[in-house]
């Protein structure tokens, strides 16, 4: 059930990303409204699941990995639209 929650949130977190990419990129968006709430929500959700999953195999513990899947997914998502809008120009 932990997992539901996790892709839910980590939705939502994409979804926050993706709208704040308008503001952001000051009405340039990189991919386009859809594009964006896409890309974002894809990373964050890959993200969030390799930080469940790897940072518990790495040997970290708990306080570890709920860290990372609280910081990293919107900083991953933010990234990868910077990457893109890098890539266009």
């Amino acid at each position: 059930m932990t997992i539901v929650y996790l892709l839910i949130a980590m939705t939502v977190v994409g979804l926050i990303v993706g709208a704040l990419a308008g503001v952001i990129w000051k009405g340039e968006r990189p991919v386009g409204v859809p594009g964006d709430y896409i890309v974002a929500v894809a990373a964050a959700i890959a993200t969030g699941l390799l930080d469940w999953y790897v940072i518990p195999a790495m040997g970290f513990g708990d306080t570890w990995k709920w860290l990372g899947v609280a910081l990293e997914p919107p900083l991953v998502a933010l990234f990868v639209l910077w990457l893109i809008a890098k890539a266009r120009q």
